[in-house]
């Protein structure tokens, strides 16, 4: 799709505060699930952890602005609370003698984390970014960037099917209202209106789900409630300053006082936990960029460089946890988001960044986010990543699927991923898109030259 903005052009103040918005309402499903993921699983071990979604939005705005800092302000990408590490956050939270040293164990585990970042983009400036292409040619790297979105098509498929107490063929109208109202809106808007395809399609689900709610509540029908404000009931419980303005609780306050608490077997189960999931984060990092650097159309990999985007992914996880408590990565939906919409400009990218640091201080407005349906963000979902996966295979274009080492490369990496192999050894874990991504790299260099005839 043509750029409607560059990642230079700066659009008119009041289209930067509505294109901003889109991205903050595309990364924020994931962002706020990943602490409510891990509170859930806690408080089924009877541990009460009571991560904030709104320091891990605080948490992904400023580790934003770290990367943009880092990157130079050349690659038009959102960081949120990455899922990859919600087994590693599980071991620190379940390893710690108090919760206190558990959120101690958030920030140091981010920190190795990012360590490992580090490093690798140490290697990325020694060594260049040549050997990654020959390591990861289109016939790799297209259908990886496939099982990205692919992979992440049954969580979208959930959430546009989830009634939350109500039936679920009044959520699948209202995701499909969303989804349509996207849709249309990206392809037969005016200008502005392709533009903010995804708040159109919000407020438009928004709105079918607030109207089935009224007509539930008059006729006392619940299988029509599929919105719950339940969100706005505990922000305004109380009339007061506390109801607009609040401080997330953020990790590092948490944290006080546990370094006495802090042991020898502790640190290495962090270790343990964290280090091996940022080895197979990156192999998802340099699949975002290659899919970004084909949307924007210049590599991103050598300007402003893969060591550039490895120290801010990785110091602006370091940030990200030391705030909310959850390492942060590129946001798929932030890439799908510029896709779309065809605007990369990174204006956007800075003032969704420092509105994820102000709403996080809104009562109403994260009540507000907390309160829109799972069945809109559903059908949001389902064009985000929808789109990633088509990115992924428009890759393949160039390709000569004819021979053998090609087809069956192609074929590895898809069905694998599609298939969801995960590998675990001990305590680490290879998801998805990682496994596939290996595996695809060994097939296509086993292979190595195909003789000529060979089918």
């Amino acid at each position: 799709m043509k750029l409607i903005y560059g990642i230079k052009d700066k659009p008119k103040f009041s289209q930067r505060l509505l294109f901003a918005l889109q991205q903050v309402l595309a990364i924020m499903a994931a962002t706020l699930a990943v602490p409510a993921v891990i509170n859930n699983t806690m408080k089924e071990q009877g541990i009460v952890t009571n991560m904030s979604p709104a320091a891990a939005l605080l948490g992904a705005g400023v580790g934003t602005i770290v990367y943009l800092l880092f990157t130079r302000s050349k690659s038009p990408v959102f960081l949120g609370s990455s899922f990859a590490f919600i087994g590693s956050m599980l071991s620190a939270f379940a390893g710690a003698s108090s919760v206190a040293l558990g959120y101690l164990g958030l920030i140091i585990g981010a920190a190795l984390a990012g360590l490992v970042y580090v490093v690798l983009a140490i290697f990325a400036k020694t060594l260049g970014t040549d050997w990654l292409n020959k390591l990861m040619p289109p016939v790799v790297i297209g259908p990886t960037v496939a099982i990205i979105g692919l992979s992440l098509a049954p969580n979208a498929v959930g959430d546009f099917t989830n009634g939350a107490g109500g039936s679920t063929y009044v959520a699948m109208v209202c995701g499909l209202v969303t989804l349509l109202t996207t849709v249309l809106a990206a392809t037969y808007g005016k200008k502005m209106a392709r533009l903010i395809p995804f708040i159109l399609g919000i407020l438009a689900g928004y709105a079918f789900a607030c109207v089935f709610y009224v007509i539930g509540e008059c006729a006392g029908i619940d299988d029509l409630k599929v919105i719950s404000f339940e969100s706005f009931r505990n922000c305004f419980s109380t009339v007061s300053l506390k109801s607009f303005l609040s401080v997330p609780d953020f990790s590092f306050w948490n944290a006080k006082g546990a370094f006495s608490e802090l042991s020898v077997p502790y640190f290495i189960t962090v270790l343990t936990a964290y280090l091996p999931v940022a080895f197979v984060v990156f192999a998802e990092h340099l699949a975002d960029h290659k899919n970004l650097s084909s949307i924007v159309e210049e590599d991103l990999l050598k300007d402003p460089g893969l060591h550039r985007t490895l120290l801010g992914d990785g110091v602006g996880s370091m940030a990200g946890a030391f705030f909310g408590g959850c390492p942060n990565t590129t946001y798929g939906e932030s890439i799908g988001c510029v896709a779309i919409t065809g605007n990369a400009s990174i204006v956007t990218i800075w003032y969704a960044a420092v509105m994820c640091i102000l709403i996080s201080f809104l009562s109403p407005f994260i009540a507000f986010l907390q309160s829109i349906p799972s069945c809109v963000m559903g059908g949001v979902c389902i064009a985000l990543y929808g789109f990633i996966a088509v990115s992924g295979l428009k890759m393949l274009q160039g390709v000569n699927l004819n021979e053998n080492r090609n087809l069956f490369t192609a074929s590895v990496i898809l069905i694998t991923g599609v298939g969801g192999i995960v590998i675990t050894v001990g305590a680490v874990v290879i998801r998805t898109v990682a496994c596939a991504l290996i595996l695809g790299i060994l097939v296509n260099k086993l292979l190595g030259k195909e003789k000529a005839g060979n089918r």
